[in-house]
């Protein structure tokens, strides 16, 4: 037999490498479970607040020659309580769309939910 340090190193990153995209892929999953169960523990949270500012955040979208991928956006809107604390969500695109910087009303989350902004009527 012949040894090639070449081949030595392949066998180090073929093991090293699959090992490393395992335990990012078992920690995004895993922090994803994490918070979901925190949110559902949370309790249901009915809060005044001001709708202080809104950001989509686009993310693809590239186009190489004939090959094209599709653009995602993600929703986030910052509410700020009366006590001047201010927490930012992603919400929907629906709801996105039915919010105004400066709108008012009652804000209702759970943990890092958004649930619902019910807008007060003048």
């Amino acid at each position: 037999m012949f040894s090639n340090p070449f081949f030595g190193g392949f066998s180090i990153l073929f093991t090293v490498v699959p090992l490393f995209v395992l335990g990012v892929f078992v920690f995004v999953i895993g922090s994803s479970i994490y918070r979901w169960m925190s949110n559902n523990a949370a309790p249901r949270q009915n809060r005044p607040a001001k709708i202080v500012a809104k950001r989509p955040h686009t993310w693809g979208g590239t186009s190489h020659g004939t090959m094209h991928s599709h653009a995602h956006t993600s929703y986030y809107v910052t509410f700020e309580f009366e006590d001047g604390s201010r927490l930012e969500l992603p919400v929907g695109s629906s709801n996105y769309g039915m919010m105004a910087e400066g709108d008012i009303g009652m804000f209702i989350h759970q943990g890092t939910r958004f649930i619902d902004f019910q807008r007060e009527q003048f």
